[in-house]
């Protein structure tokens, strides 16, 4: 029984008769003026070129957003679409639609009003009263017509409902995304998620780094026990650390607002700051760059920049203060970047950690190819990316 009762406490069913009725409104009003059954194909005539209107399209779809399915009208439900209609196929379906709701809405008001009507007499037909032009004719005056009162209740009940599931249905199939919209809204989400996924790997390679020098510092300080190395040790932590929170801070936003673009993410022409923070970390960090850095696609810079910070992030984690080369050339329509330190027992070997893995895979999206691992006695990051 609670199951049965369960649509009647919910408010979109009585949206969704408001919505069927709100349909007929102007076709009602035209027989008030002259009582005519050809009024409603006259109204079906009409409504064929109005659903020709791209805008009309919009229109209906924020009527069925809000009155069909009890979202809001700036809701980023895809189900119904409030975008013009941007090919004939649209027109075409809104046309039907338009046809469709005015039919059901026609017909759920008459059903509903005959079924009113039938209540009113039969409550009042035992009672002996006359209410003038019923939908029921009913001769004498037995009092058995009050039994069935319930019935035509619940079936006036069942008739708010079950059209206002036929209306819900038809707008979900007719105004709806076609095709083309739902491969767009694919895209669009598959470019999301790749986004995300690229902002975890921007979070683990930033906080990685940024905590990796803390924690070399802070170790590095306490073991010389020279006040003036414990100054320059902090000064080091405290610029990573602001400079981590400054990633944090732009990722953090980029999640709030999904909509923002993406901007303002360090390039290569920022790499001194990475050498700067390796050297202060203790890293002896010797470096190469030749070719014009600025001239780097925004891509691949900002890209190359990570590959870099955890290049070096790995030196300070598992080689600690060792001399570093860090190699950066642009030629030849290529970016190559090349990180060596001396081996140490302490670096993972090859295909192991998730901050190798993430390098291989930025290279990988951008059409380029990493090599990570010994070579020469050497623990060597080489990475080539087009620039094209």
């Amino acid at each position: 029984m609670t199951r049965l009762l369960r649509p009647f406490g919910r408010a979109v069913t009585y949206t969704r008769w408001l919505h069927l009725l709100v349909a007929i409104v102007w076709p009602s009003m035209w027989l008030f003026v002259q009582e005519a059954w050809w009024i409603w194909l006259a109204a079906a005539a009409a409504l064929a070129p109005a659903g020709l209107v791209p805008a009309m399209r919009t229109v209906e779809g924020l009527q069925a957003r809000l009155l069909l399915i009890g979202h809001r009208p700036d809701s980023g439900s895809a189900d119904i679409v409030v975008a013009p209609s941007a090919s004939w196929s649209d027109r075409g379906r809104l046309v039907v639609w338009l046809e469709a709701r005015l039919l059901v809405g026609c017909t759920t008001s008459i059903v509903t009003a005959q079924l009113l009507f039938v209540t009113v007499d039969l409550v009042s037909a035992p009672l002996g009263r006359d209410f003038g032009d019923g939908g029921l004719f009913l001769p004498g005056h037995p009092w058995w017509h009050l039994l069935l009162v319930p019935l035509a209740l619940v079936t006036l009940a069942v008739t708010v409902v079950a059209s206002g599931h036929l209306i819900t249905a038809l707008a979900l199939r007719l105004l709806g995304p076609s095709p083309a919209e739902r491969l767009a809204a694919l895209e669009a989400r598959t470019e999301q998620l790749l986004e995300r996924t690229r902002i975890a790997r921007e979070l683990h390679d930033s906080i990685g780094h940024a905590l990796t020098v803390a924690v070399v510092q802070a170790g590095a300080a306490r073991a010389a026990g020279d006040p003036a190395f414990t100054d320059r040790a902090l000064d080091a932590i405290e610029e990573t650390g602001r400079a981590a929170l400054e990633d944090l801070e732009r990722v953090l936003g980029i999640l709030r607002e999904s909509e923002r673009p993406v901007s303002s993410r360090p390039t290569l022409t920022d790499a001194d700051r990475l050498l700067e923070s390796a050297r202060a970390a203790g890293a002896k960090v010797d470096a190469d760059m030749t070719g014009p850095l600025d001239t780097v696609p925004g891509p691949v810079s900002r890209e190359g920049y990570r590959i870099l910070q955890e290049s070096l992030t790995n030196v300070l984690r598992h080689a600690g203060s060792v001399p570093a080369l860090v190699r950066i050339a642009v030629a030849d329509g290529t970016l190559t970047l090349e990180i060596r330190n001396p081996l140490t027992a302490g670096i993972p070997g090859p295909g192991r950690g998730s901050g190798l893995r993430g390098i291989r895979e930025r290279a990988a999206l951008l059409g380029g190819h990493a090599r990570t691992g010994p070579d020469d006695g050497d623990w060597q990051v080489h990475v080539e990316l087009p620039l094209s």
